[in-house]
């Protein structure tokens, strides 16, 4: 009975540390399909990158779907997007080989394949971004 009695301090404190945990860790990293380009048979795809985080990925492996306009699956990729210091802005271009671009419909973040920070650990980042379209296609987690 007495603990049910500390409970509203308990969660009182744990709300009013929350933010000083997020801090901690930094803003997310934020991944902007910016372009879609015309490359032949295939298309070039244009990610902005922003790492708002404190932490310098030396890897961040994504693991990509492209679904056609009829919402099919028409490609899957993994795209390497590190080096990716903190604080910086940096743009990575990949080719989409045999997809023309007016067959995509969405890009679809499935997952992260790999996650790793300048210590060398490794880490579950897929919570730590966040994800937007300016390529006239969506871009969705």
């Amino acid at each position: 009975m007495r603990f049910v009695s500390h409970l509203p301090a308990l969660l009182v404190g744990l709300l009013l540390a929350l933010p000083a945990v997020a801090q901690a860790q930094g803003g997310p990293v934020s991944i902007q399909l910016n372009k879609l380009e015309p490359d032949g048979d295939a298309c070039r795809a244009y990610l902005l990158m922003e790492n708002g985080s404190d932490s310098d990925f030396e890897s961040l492996s994504l693991d990509l779907v492209m679904f056609d306009n009829d919402g099919i699956i028409a490609r899957r990729l993994a795209v390497e997007t590190a080096p990716l210091p903190a604080g910086k802005t940096s743009v990575k271009v990949f080719g989409i080989s045999d997809l023309p671009c007016g067959e995509i419909g969405r890009v679809l973040l499935n997952g992260v394949l790999d996650c790793v920070d300048q210590t060398g650990e490794r880490g579950d980042c897929l919570g730590r971004i966040a994800v937007d379209s300016l390529a006239g296609v969506p871009f969705i987690e």
